[in-house]
């Protein structure tokens, strides 16, 4: 029974039931150094519930869990957890597992924890790789923080134009089961550059002797590794189609490929770091109950202070019609409901615009014609609300 199987097909609110039902189950396991019970529970869930039970776990028992069961199954679970808790795990976590685990890691996954981390911490990790791996992440990491580079992994097959589907569906068999993908096979020429990508249904349905340049179409879409992580969802939004975009060098050169999971996951911190702007908090780095208590602290105060100091200068403002208000005191009814629509208004364009930034449809070359539109909508707002009142 292959893993998550028995979870199959049941809604998910009763899955996630199952799942915790089964912690103590867990809890006890792991208290109990019980690798093979550890095991069959690895088997039975789905990886996203196991690595949510983990994350559950005391800090000492998370390392009991992943110094007890298979170093694959460790590393696959370690690779679901949240990059903060993946910290936390190393914290306490044998060197020697540690590097085990680490060395098993996806590149791409490996990218995105590295990054994170300290640079005395982030050395420390390297130290631990085998050469070939310490070679690729040092690459990876090189290149800008933003970019699409820090995303992508070099687990994709590629073949010359010269071979018959024979020979590559012969390849794609005896290399293709490590491999983070075989819906696209790459076509480069023999410097490395990408020329073609092409869809396995048509090496499946091509006669074999056929040549890889007959079955080739030339139309490719790519990513530069340069591009950023930005430009890397708004491809996949366009060509949604794709479970995978190739990711070239500035030569052309095929380097790896982006996967839609990992551009999933990147779309979901963006669509978070939105919504926390449009309540005016700078962007957490970590989820809410993980994140510091003074970080939280520090980046909600920032707007708040804003606002407020704005606020102030309103109050000083309307000081200065202290008699006209005293001599009709029905004005002063009206204040609450002005600042109150005013705060409504506000918030009406914030979520606009910051959505519109999101989806790619305004960029800062555009930001004197929003002005310009949200003070007409402003205005024609106020007039719509003045003849109401």
């Amino acid at each position: 029974m292959g893993r998550g199987a028995s979870l199959s097909g049941i809604p998910m609110a009763f899955r996630k039931l199952e799942t915790q039902l089964l912690y103590p189950e867990l809890e006890q396991a792991v208290e109990n150094g019980d690798a093979e019970a550890l095991e069959i529970l690895c088997e039975q869930l789905a990886l996203e519930d196991v690595a949510e039970l983990v994350g559950e776990l005391a800090p000492d028992r998370r390392a009991g869990f992943f110094e007890k069961i298979p170093l694959q199954i460790a590393t696959d679970v370690f690779q679901q957890l949240d990059v903060a808790v993946q910290r936390d795990v190393l914290d306490i976590l044998p060197a020697q597992r540690e590097a085990e685990i680490i060395n098993e890691m996806d590149p791409d996954d490996r990218t995105a924890l590295l990054e994170t981390l300290p640079v005395h911490d982030t050395k420390q990790l390297l130290s631990f790789l085998k050469p070939r791996e310490r070679a690729l992440a040092q690459k990876l990491l090189e290149f800008p923080e933003d970019s699409v580079a820090r995303l992508m992994t070099p687990d994709f097959l590629a073949i010359p134009r010269g071979w018959t589907v024979a020979r590559a569906l012969e390849f794609i068999r005896a290399n293709g089961e490590d491999k983070e993908t075989l819906n696209n096979i790459y076509v480069v020429d023999e410097k490395g550059r990408l020329i073609d990508d092409i869809r396995i249904r048509e090496f499946l349905l091509s006669p074999l002797s056929r040549s890889i340049e007959e079955i080739m179409d030339g139309q490719v879409t790519l990513l530069n590794a340069v591009d950023t992580k930005e430009e890397a969802i708004q491809a996949f939004r366009k060509y949604n189609t794709f479970t995978a975009l190739p990711v070239v060098d500035e030569d052309g050169i095929l380097l790896g490929i982006v996967t839609i999971d990992d551009i999933r996951v990147l779309e979901e911190k963006e669509t978070t770091e939105d919504i926390q702007k449009i309540g005016g908090v700078a962007a957490l780095e970590e989820s809410y109950l993980e994140a510091p208590f003074w970080s939280v602290l520090r980046k909600r105060v920032g707007w708040l202070t804003v606002l407020f100091i704005g606020e102030m200068f309103t109050a000083t403002a309307m000081s200065f019609y202290e008699i006209e208000i005293s001599k009709a005191v029905v004005l002063a009814l009206f204040i609450p409901l002005i600042i109150s629509s005013g705060g409504n208004s506000g918030s009406q364009a914030a979520t606009l615009v910051i959505r519109a930034i999101a989806l790619g449809e305004v960029s800062f070359a555009d930001a004197w014609k929003v002005l310009r539109r949200e003070l007409v909508m402003g205005l024609g707002l106020g007039c719509i609300l003045a003849f109401i009142g």
